[in-house]
């Protein structure tokens, strides 16, 4: 009798931001990214000069942890999140740790998008969700197999959640998504009239 197992699998970890009892005032913290994004002039300036729809603090502000302690008991919450992730992918981190090394704001208005890319020289990259309007972008993966299948048929619509090439994820305000870094991951075209507010990090390992 023949036998079919999955192999090589990748992880998705989602979770309630405040899974683990922290108390994080979501007014607040929707309001310190904002305020940040209306005070960063550097920011401003080099998503203006990079055609960047809407603001991130990628290239300007991206150690907010060490800046407002709003975001300092932010990383503090993530650290948990971080390590139940590790726990589950089985790491051997061989007594060193996986730390924060940066963590920065993405505000995507009407029409904007996050192009399809990964986060080198990290372990793992995550999004916590501020702001999820109504109509807003889920972010896609991409199988990373997809180089590989030079000559494989395109997979049926109802192809199991596993076996297809893109999947979707619709997040909601206080939510926080986990991924390994090489999975290749982007946000399609805002469709929702309001901001679509989120904070995305990276843990590298030390």
């Amino acid at each position: 009798m023949s036998n079919i197992e999955s192999l090589f699998v990748t992880r998705l970890y989602r979770a309630r931001l405040n899974e683990f009892g922290d108390n994080l005032s979501a007014d607040e913290f929707e309001t310190s990214c904002i305020t940040i994004a209306e005070d960063d002039e550097a920011g401003q300036i080099w998503c203006e000069e990079n055609d960047y729809a809407g603001y991130t603090s990628y290239a300007s502000l991206t150690d907010l942890g060490w800046r407002f302690p709003i975001f300092e008991d932010l990383v503090k919450i993530l650290d948990k999140h971080v390590a139940e992730f590790v726990k589950d992918l089985e790491f051997d981190l061989d007594g060193r740790k996986l730390e924060l090394d940066n963590i920065w704001i993405n505000i995507l208005p009407e029409g904007g998008i996050h192009t399809s890319h990964i986060h080198p020289h990290s372990v793992i990259s995550g999004t916590t969700y501020v702001s999820v309007p109504k109509g807003a972008s889920a972010i896609k993966y991409e199988d990373p197999r997809s180089a590989m299948m030079m000559a494989a048929p395109t997979r049926v619509k109802d192809a199991r959640r596993e076996q297809q090439s893109f999947v979707y994820v619709a997040p909601e305000a206080g939510d926080v998504l986990l991924w390994e870094s090489w999975l290749r991951h982007e946000v399609p075209m805002n469709m929702a009239e309001d901001d679509r507010i989120s904070v995305s990090f990276n843990y590298a390992w030390r």
